[in-house]
């Protein structure tokens, strides 16, 4: 991983506070410009398509981009909400240049994202973003703009969301159905409202939806991958055989089962992994999760002869390294399931049809199966708001006190201080075998960092 401080990119693309700098229109226009020209000589033909959840500043951001984009003389094809994957599907089959995602994908509504992809459906790598960011703080872009008679235009894509609706649903083996299946579906009122239940349908579900009335501000609130506790509280009430909880751009998938147990990403890629090793369909045996991936997962996998690789977090360098080295199979505990032979990016309403599909081979409730090939270690997550990002061994304090932590775990547990990629937050991840020692592990991290750079707010998760 180059190592140059980024001024625009994180690890997804490009985000911030909706009409703040970075995500303003102004940066959204030279993006728009810098793709186009990134992509002038790459193969297909001459379009980028953009695609956007369901934020109100997704106008702003879309509206910016298109202008960019044409004004370098490249077409825009616009296909409005749909899921993230969705638009890495959409521009590879339409032989577009590059695909446009404005998405702050699990953040809250004020933020909003840009995120790209290359003619094949894969987010770009880090060397490709960097030579954008060039460009962006450069003084080439304007002198390459199209001549007025060059300019592009732009067209809207009315039936995108049929043509990904289709390819999910190709995905089943045609020998299955969901026909008798009870689901629960939580869309977190964001791009996959209208995708997602049709696909379950479609395919013979009973579905019960929640959260698919976006209103511009609602998006990710108190629903979704983020709140599956609305998803797993309606499977109880409902009895239904599970539940289905996707994120703002519908990339993530945290799934509960017939009791209302959640199943985060690990959960999925185990029991995903443990059936695709059965059939002699996991690449060398092998799946590809993150610094993230919990230890049970790790454990779990050994125990079925299957080897768990780390990468950075993030699902594009979980990509990276299935690409490179020729695994077929890898996510993160946050609920980003890549399928490689399937699709080229993390996708829940996929992810999400590979387990119903092992459900329905194996003709087993889904508490059954996941207990089966995965036991979760207790891990506890730590959030905290920074004020900024300063190198965590720039802490004399704060490196004391991971020091006393990582002595105290031993070989009986992990440490992961990291900062997030996407949003001013220190996060403080603990596993071990007891809930309260890590709670206790982990607050000691928590304070010191709260004392050099806090911004007064904590939040907690566990699993």
């Amino acid at each position: 991983m180059n190592q140059r401080v980024r001024k625009l990119f994180g690890t997804d693309g490009v985000r911030g506070i909706a009409n703040k700098y970075p995500m303003d229109s102004g940066v959204a226009m030279k993006l728009g410009q810098a793709i186009a020209i990134s992509f002038k000589d790459a193969p297909g033909l001459q379009r980028i398509v953009i695609g956007k959840d369901t934020r109100l500043s997704g106008y702003v951001l879309e509206s910016a981009l298109v202008s960019g984009v044409c004004s370098m003389g490249m077409d825009a094809m616009l296909v409005g909400p749909l899921p993230t994957p969705g638009i890495a599907f959409i521009a590879h089959s339409m032989r577009a240049r590059a695909g446009i995602m404005v998405s702050a994908s699990h953040n809250p509504v004020e933020y909003n994202g840009i995120k790209f992809f290359d003619n094949k459906g894969f987010k770009l790598p880090d060397d490709v973003e960097l030579r954008i960011e060039d460009m962006i703080f450069g003084d080439k872009l304007d002198k390459l703009r199209a001549d007025p008679e060059e300019m592009g235009r732009a067209y809207r894509i009315d039936d995108a969301g049929g043509r990904y609706i289709q390819y999910l649903k190709g995905t089943l083996p045609q020998h299955l159905t969901l026909d008798g299946m009870k689901i629960v579906l939580d869309c977190a009122n964001g791009a996959g409202y209208k995708i997602a239940p049709t696909v379950f349908r479609e395919l013979g579900a009973d579905v019960i939806t929640t959260a698919i009335n976006p209103n511009g501000m609602n998006i990710n609130v108190d629903c979704g991958a983020l709140h599956p506790e609305r998803m797993a509280k309606l499977v109880c009430e409902h009895k239904a055989d599970l539940g289905v909880a996707l994120d703002g751009d519908a990339d993530r998938l945290i799934m509960c089962d017939e009791n209302g147990r959640i199943i985060d990403g690990d959960g999925a890629l185990a029991i995903c992994a443990n059936h695709l090793h059965s059939k002699g369909n996991l690449a060398k045996a092998t799946v590809v999760g993150t610094l993230m991936s919990n230890m049970g997962l790790e454990v779990s996998l050994k125990e079925k002869g299957i080897k768990l690789i780390r990468t950075d977090v993030g699902d594009r360098y979980i990509m990276d390294v299935m690409r490179k080295d020729g695994y077929n199979l890898g996510g993160e505990n946050s609920g980003h399931i890549i399928f490689l032979h399937h699709t080229t990016s993390g996708d829940g309403t996929l992810g999400a049809l590979r387990v119903l599909s092992i459900m329905q081979q194996r003709g087993k409730p889904l508490s059954e199966i996941c207990d089966s090939c995965f036991r979760s270690f207790p891990q506890i997550t730590k959030n905290v708001r920074v004020t900024e990002k300063r190198p965590m061994e720039s802490l004399p304090n704060v490196q004391n006190a991971v020091n006393e932590v990582t002595k105290a775990l031993g070989n009986k547990g992990r440490l992961l201080v990291r900062y997030s990629g996407t949003e001013n937050i220190a996060r403080v991840m603990v596993e071990g075998e007891n809930d309260d020692v890590i709670e206790r592990l982990a607050d000691s991290i928590v304070g010191e960092i709260e004392k050099e750079i806090g911004e007064g707010a904590t939040s907690v998760s566990n699993s």
